[in-house]
């Protein structure tokens, strides 16, 4: 017996509106991200200043709002002042965290120049790891201030006359991890952070601040480390990072794909302990979520173990990203939407080569990973109000989850031009799925297009001599009777629902 889900949407019924900076990215100088990656002087692509014009191209078909950059691990170790000035005469530095070379030929303002010519904004990241607070309040100098002191008329004699004016910052990377170049308990990062802050906001009172989180939530010190380090920090910034990643080791799709709600409890736990120090402290303001590290990544651990250390630009964490893979991101980006009203900013990581949705050939072609596909549909659709929804569907129970839907779905939107957007992946690998959403307060809703990515081999990839193997396709099988939205979403498929307003 075919299987069967039901939504409820009230048009009157919304979460939040969806802050756009949830589908941003990250850059981190890791493996071929920068170099071969967004940046490739001696390609037939490459632009005036050595970046792939190609990669830009897929970039901004992606409307990425924001990348975080740069880095990461990378950012612990990082002397910023490295990659400013003239580039023959920037230090070649042994890069611990990945153990590779870094040539530092591209820096702050050459990442200023990618990101406008991706339509972009930054995402800036501060070492607190072998740095501190000097540090700080100099890099925002650099960037922010117009002129008349050290560091923006410094900025100035590189070319650069006009601030960069980046208004989101990292405050480090990772803190709580062992592995961390610097790595401190939760006092010793909560001191130096909140210290940071206070001298990075008096340079400019604009910018907003992004506080460490755990790195992912089965660190020993999670919760706690979260608790701590806004105590300390609670005045001063405005979000606390969440990082996590997901792999399928195992091989298990049922229990894969049910790792969203993972994420889902992970997200719960750490506003509630944002709103427990807001609560001790007092406090009107609220701590907002940066899930500013997120994908599946686990392909490409075995090999990553043979790289040649202190190489340029090695061919690090290349994941190649199967079809089951894309429907479990398009299962985390309909649970960040589910939480807009306290995710603002989120970063599927990374954005070129490096565990991303975008893939280069040194010297070839760049084509779009299976990821690519509900990263886009989100981003350029998921924009506006997230609606409550009340959902009805069957369940299963995996390896390491009880009680997981069929049906993975949210609502979005849009009143600015009358487009309603229903995200849905059918976990099922069985059986496809009616799928029925009830509307009120939609009168004179039309059907427009229903997009549909499916594979019959879930292992299947899109690599560069085969780009286009896993790619989505639209359908006109949507039925709306009575307000009543019917359709059919094919056993384990990604599907992106698109309603109208009729101009009638």
């Amino acid at each position: 017996m075919q299987k069967k889900a039901k939504m409820i949407l009230d048009k009157d019924f919304k979460i939040s509106r969806v802050d756009k900076r949830i589908y941003g990215s990250f850059i981190e100088h890791l493996g071929r991200a920068v170099y071969d990656g967004i940046y490739e002087p001696d390609h037939k692509e490459a632009d005036e200043m050595g970046f792939r014009k190609d990669v830009i191209e897929l970039v901004k078909e992606l409307k990425v709002p924001i990348v975080r950059y740069p880095g990461g691990n990378f950012v612990s170790g990082y002397n910023w002042e490295d990659g400013i000035g003239p580039k023959e005469k920037r230090p070649r530095r042994l890069e611990l965290a990945w153990s590779s070379l870094e040539t530092n030929q591209i820096g702050i303002n050459e990442f200023s120049d990618w990101a406008k010519k991706a339509n972009t904004e930054i995402m800036m990241a501060i070492n607190l790891g072998t740095r501190g607070i000097d540090a700080a309040r100099n890099i925002v100098e650099y960037c922010n201030i117009r002129e008349g002191s050290y560091w923006s008329d410094l900025r100035k004699s590189h070319g650069y006359k006009e601030p960069h004016n980046i208004k989101l910052w990292n405050l480090g990377n990772e803190m709580d991890g062992p592995w961390q170049i610097g790595h401190k308990t939760a006092d010793e990062y909560g001191r130096i952070a909140c210290e940071a802050a206070k001298v990075m906001k008096i340079v400019d009172p604009s910018i907003e601040l992004v506080a460490c989180g755990s790195s992912n939530s089965s660190m020993p010190t999670f919760g706690q480390w979260e608790a701590t380090v806004l105590e300390h920090t609670y005045d001063y910034v405005d979000y606390i990072s969440m990082h996590t990643y997901y792999g399928n080791e195992e091989n298990d799709i049922e229990n894969f794909l049910a790792k969203s709600l993972d994420m889902d409890a992970f997200i719960k736990a750490v506003v509630s302990t944002a709103d427990y120090v807001k609560a001790k402290k007092r406090s009107r303001k609220t701590i907002n979520i940066s899930f500013d590290e997120w994908n599946v990544w686990f392909h490409s651990r075995e090999n990553d173990k043979k790289i040649e250390p202190w190489t340029i630009a090695p061919p690090l964490l290349e994941d190649v990203y199967t079809f089951e893979d894309a429907l479990l991101v398009g299962c985390l980006l309909i649970t960040l939407l589910k939480h807009a009203d306290r995710v603002k900013i989120a970063c599927l990581a990374q954005l070129v080569n490096v565990i991303a949705p975008i893939m280069t050939e040194k010297g070839g072609k760049a084509w779009r990973q299976t990821i690519y596909y509900p990263y886009l549909h989100a981003s350029t659709y998921g924009r506006g109000e997230v609606l409550a929804s009340v959902i009805d569907s069957p369940k299963y129970d995996s390896k390491d989850f009880s009680d997981v839907p069929f049906l993975e779905s949210i609502a979005v939107i849009n009143d600015e031009n009358d487009e309603l957007t229903i995200f849905a992946v059918n976990r099922d690998k069985a059986d496809s799925m009616l799928f029925e959403c009830e509307l009120k307060g939609f009168e004179n809703y039309r059907f427009v297009e229903h997009i549909v990515l499916e594979n019959s081999d879930i292992k299947a990839a899109n690599t560069k001599d085969n780009p286009d193997n896993v790619v989505p396709y639209s359908k006109n099988d949507c039925v709306i009777e009575d307000s009543l939205v019917r359709v059919l979403l094919p056993r384990l498929s990604w599907n992106v629902i698109r309603l109208a307003k009729s101009s009638k």
